[in-house]
């Protein structure tokens, strides 16, 4: 497992992840070398179109952009609340918006979606009274062992990013 966390939205007040792809951050701030890597996003509420709920560009798994600049220093402390930094420009998500359209992954409670690392994806913020709670589980190929990150001074910490690709059960 390379991480878990749960992203907490609640009623009036959950803020947006801007567009993404993981992939971009785990290879930059923690080596990760290849695109081996699955999350799993497991609702512990339900999730409406309107409550924050996770869109994602199917599809854009097949195209990689990359993100300009280095990481700056200690950047997770930042990133896990509102991600400015390894985001791509809008021109690459209007071309990858415009090929692959966008999806808004809604469900119940239990449910699970299971996506690329690399799948553009983001959420926006929850003004409504319902919460939107999920937790995801990344998993890591034991093949993927992330090195010395790509565009940052220092891997972040192994909370966030496990290092450890022994296999389970060994």
């Amino acid at each position: 497992m390379h991480q878990s966390r749960v992203n907490y939205k609640p009623g009036f007040g959950g803020g947006s992840f801007y567009w993404h792809s993981d992939f971009e951050t785990w290879h930059a701030e923690d080596g990760m070398p290849r695109m081996r890597a699955v999350s799993f996003s497991v609702a512990l509420t339900d999730n409406y179109t309107h409550n924050g709920a996770l869109m994602i560009m199917p599809g854009s798994h097949r195209t990689f952009v990359s993100c300009v600049g280095r990481t700056p220093d200690d950047h997770h402390r930042s990133s896990l609340k509102s991600q400015h930094v390894g985001t791509p420009d809008q021109a690459s998500l209007n071309l990858i918006a415009d090929r692959h359209g966008i999806d808004v992954l809604t469900g119940s409670a239990g449910d699970v979606t299971v996506f690329d690392s690399n799948c553009m994806h983001g959420s926006g913020g929850n003004i409504t009274p319902y919460p939107r709670s999920n937790v995801f589980v990344v998993f890591n190929s034991v093949d993927n062992v992330c090195a010395k990150p790509f565009s940052a001074n220092q891997a972040r910490p192994e909370f966030l990013a496990a290092r450890d690709t022994t296999p389970a059960g060994r």
